[in-house]
């Protein structure tokens, strides 16, 4: 039976956190500026804003848009910029909680078509690992979107290791996710916060899980990277050279370029050639579809994403929804 066609990495505002908002009422003082003729802005106290497109919060866009990128159903999560990682602590949790309940009713209304990654308070690691608790084992989510940093700690930091092991004892997964954070030096032109700025994070992000050895202890826990795991595939040779040369390294259990199977890494290269060669270092079972819609840098369709990337058909079905599904369970039952 072929596997149902997943989009993997999507982004949503659900309609009843969207209702505060447009209230006022938002814990984290989120709001709406209104443009003539436009669409309005969402405006984040952090200093992020961005277009409220229809499908953010609209379930009929999402699903039309959806479908017309060929595919059949998705794994929604929340819009990055709703983190809130360096909110006083009770807003950060109050705004996680309800962040992750609306996301849990967008896929209660669309069981089988839509499933949901939610968001945890990861400035405070003892809550984040009761988020991710409850969102798991009470509202069905399947794990979190996660930033590479948190409130100055980088995913390896000891402090995170609870919520590692506490997804690993879930079965769920990790979506790491890039966001604005702090200065970027050499960044602040030409849109390179976003160009150069994200995937140097990810790529960061995933190199110190690496090299801390903090993979060896957990070593059942599943990753997802996003925008094709940043710069991390293509160097990953030189963290493999470091690793077995450099006095302070050596920490890992394996050569470093053995953990690339431990993450899974989405489609959005923007080019079928650098997607190509991520199919082979990593393996074709280890890439999923994404789009990261509605957002304006948006990797396109499945048509334009993998018809020029020489896949086998094999390769094909795996990435567009086999793999997804064994990774997080979200219609398994019809890849077989």
């Amino acid at each position: 039976m072929a596997a149902p066609t997943v989009d993997a990495h999507m982004h949503v505002i659900p309609s009843d956190v969207l209702e505060l908002i447009r209230q006022g009422r938002h814990p984290a003082g989120i709001t709406l500026e209104a443009n003539d003729g436009d669409l309005p802005t969402v405006v984040h106290q952090e200093g992020y804003r961005y277009p409220l497109e229809p499908a953010f919060h609209d379930e009929v866009a999402l699903l039309d848009a959806l479908h017309g990128r060929g595919a059949r159903a998705a794994i929604v999560s929340p819009a990055p910029p709703l983190f809130g990682y360096d909110l006083e602590r009770s807003v950060s949790i109050a705004s996680a909680r309800l962040t992750n309940d609306g996301v849990a009713a967008v896929t209660a209304r669309h069981q089988g078509e839509i499933a949901g990654f939610g968001t945890l308070p990861l400035g405070s690691p003892a809550d984040a690992v009761a988020e991710l608790t409850r969102a798991v084992s009470e509202l069905g989510l399947l794990g979190a979107q996660i930033g590479p940093i948190a409130a100055g700690r980088w995913l390896d930091d000891p402090a995170l290791l609870p919520v590692l092991e506490r997804a690993q004892d879930l079965g769920a997964v990790l979506f790491v996710h890039p966001y604005y954070t702090g200065p970027k030096p050499g960044l602040e032109d030409y849109y390179l916060t976003n160009l150069v700025g994200n995937p140097l994070d990810t790529a960061l992000c995933a190199a110190r899980l690496v090299l801390s050895g903090t993979l060896d202890q957990v070593p059942d826990l599943q990753f997802m990277l996003a925008h094709g795991g940043g710069y991390l595939p293509y160097q990953a040779g030189r963290l493999a050279h470091g690793n077995k040369v450099r006095p302070e390294l050596g920490i890992c259990a394996k050569v470093p370029t053995d953990y690339l199977s431990r993450f899974l890494y989405d489609t959005i290269l923007f080019d079928p050639i650098s997607l190509r060669f991520l199919i082979d270092r990593v393996g074709a079972d280890r890439i999923v579809y994404g789009s990261d819609e509605p957002f304006d840098m948006s990797g396109g369709s499945i048509t334009a994403q993998l018809d020029e990337a020489k896949l086998s058909a094999a390769e094909r079905e795996a990435i567009v929804g086999g793999n997804i599904a064994r990774a997080t369970g979200f219609l398994a039952e019809a890849v077989g």
